[in-house]
């Protein structure tokens, strides 16, 4: 539970970085270009500390999926990007196959600790 928690962490610094890109105005702006850097680093720290309990494939599937579903969010909702159908859809197809993989590593782990009981 601690590496989801980490790899949660991971994908909040991520998609603040992200943000700070945006403010950044193309690193004019030195506040947001600084914090970018940081932001970015602390992400990739506990992605790093998150993969070694998590499936490297499934951490960063969902770092992808649930970093890009949350800045489509926050460009719609804080930064006027623009609202379709398309996008919606989209989103959810890409939040149905984190959870797809968070589920299929679950599965893949009963078995496993199921043979350690025995």
């Amino acid at each position: 539970m601690k590496h989801w928690v980490l790899l949660a962490a991971a994908i909040v610094c991520e998609v603040v970085g992200t943000t700070c890109m945006k403010f950044s105005d193309g690193f004019t702006k030195p506040v947001p270009s600084i914090l970018l850097f940081v932001f970015y680093a602390v992400a990739f720290v506990l992605l790093t500390l998150a993969v070694e309990k998590i499936d490297l494939g499934t951490a960063y599937a969902v770092w992808a999926g649930a970093g890009t579903a949350l800045v489509v969010m926050i460009g719609i909702v804080f930064l006027g990007d623009s609202l379709t159908v398309t996008k919606l859809v989209c989103v959810a197809l890409i939040i149905a196959g984190v959870v797809g993989l968070k589920v299929s590593e679950e599965s893949a782990e009963k078995p496993a600790i199921e043979a350690e009981a025995d």
